[in-house]
């Protein structure tokens, strides 16, 4: 069994699938492991780190040749993954939806292809979750940011020339980016709210030291999808949601987005005139940008002002914490393929119900149901 972590393409990707610590994790399964020359320089791991973990580090075509399994953050173009092993299986961050194309090239190749991202969301299955891993450190960079571009201190100063008022941040959904953006704010002395429209965060937000911003007076509506996310809401909610978020978000100083809805653009929470009620100097941070963001006026890769407010919009979160994420995404990547490692077979052997949600590809064709019906 020959398991190639590869060296990341996509520009701007600085995390790299695999570190010398799930090296040596594999290698205690019996598998052999391939790194492409300079897979972790951008994450601040050597070659040499790889190669004491007992990997071989080698060009990509040597690193990919006779390979069962490949290892990748993004999914590697299919040119590039020639004398793999027919059938071998791709694991990385697929993102299916936006890149079709890829998928459907690597069922004309031959190669079962695994999204990440597609992990359900069910007990057994946390540990291997790779959106919750990246977008917990992105919650946490997307407050750093907010505070690098604020041209204030987040926390209350009392000193002999007076007071210095803490910033006041609202965090705008709660999911895990939401939920580690309002604990990095709080530590650094904000005082912090955030809304989302699933009811059952409230409680959540409440735990953590913020004051909870719901609509209220609208029956029925929860926001809850399957697996935890959210979904699109009635024309009702959207409504309600707006007069709320407009008279609040005029007397914020900080406002951190992060809702996405699976397979779908972002949903719009922030227009161009709430923008204009808000007092200059302020700052947004939108995470969601690369999916269409949640601000009117957000450009992808971009620090961008309107009516005075700075709108954050970088590009790959993650990947601006390179060495924390790179060494969870690998641990979610480990986690994954022994908890199905099958020590006769030496190789990993999927379930039905964890198999199912994740493969993309398989025989040649395009198997995955969301992918079919979508």
């Amino acid at each position: 069994m020959k398991i190639a972590i590869l060296r990341e393409q996509a520009a701007g990707e600085r995390r790299v699938a695999g570190t010398p610590e799930t090296v040596k994790k594999f290698k205690a399964l019996g598998a052999d492991i391939a790194v492409e020359a300079g897979a972790g320089l951008t994450a601040s791991i050597a070659d040499a780190d790889y190669i004491a973990a007992g990997a071989v580090v080698a060009d990509r075509a040597a690193t990919v040749a006779d390979a069962d399994i490949i290892l990748g953050v993004q999914g590697p173009d299919v040119a590039g993954l020639s004398g793999a092993k027919p059938g071998a299986w791709i694991a990385a961050g697929l993102n299916p939806f936006s890149e079709r194309a890829r998928v459907d090239a690597y069922a004309a190749a031959g190669f079962e292809a695994l999204a990440m991202e597609f992990m359900p969301r069910i007990t057994r299955a946390q540990s291997m979750d790779i959106l919750s891993s990246q977008s917990n450190l992105s919650g946490y960079k997307a407050v750093l940011d907010a505070a690098a571009e604020y041209g204030k201190a987040f926390p209350m100063m009392m000193t002999a020339a007076g007071t210095v008022s803490a910033a006041k941040a609202f965090i705008m959904g709660v999911g895990v980016a939401g939920l580690q953006a309002i604990a990095t704010a709080r530590r650094l002395g904000a005082q912090v709210s955030a809304t989302d429209v699933r009811a059952a965060t409230k409680e959540q937000i409440e735990s953590l030291g913020a004051k909870a911003i719901f609509v209220e007076k609208v029956a029925g509506i929860e926001g809850e999808g399957s697996g935890g996310y959210a979904t699109e809401m009635s024309d009702e909610y959207k409504a309600a949601q707006a007069e709320l978020v407009s008279s609040h978000i005029a007397k914020q100083d900080i406002v951190i987005t992060t809702a996405l809805i699976p397979g779908r653009p972002a949903p719009r929470l922030i227009t161009d005139a709430q923008i204009a009620t808000m007092k200059p100097g302020s700052v947004i941070v939108d995470l969601a940008v690369e999916q269409g963001g949640n601000v009117e006026g957000a450009v992808a890769g971009e620090v961008v002002e309107r009516h005075g407010v700075k709108i954050v919009g970088h590009r790959n979160m993650p990947s601006r914490l390179a060495t924390d994420t790179s060494a969870l995404f690998s641990r979610n990547l480990y986690n994954f393929l022994s908890a199905f490692w099958d020590k006769e077979k030496n190789a990993p052997v999927l379930d039905e119900e964890i198999g199912n949600a994740i493969r993309l590809t398989q025989g040649g064709k395009v198997v995955n149901e969301r992918l079919l019906t979508s």
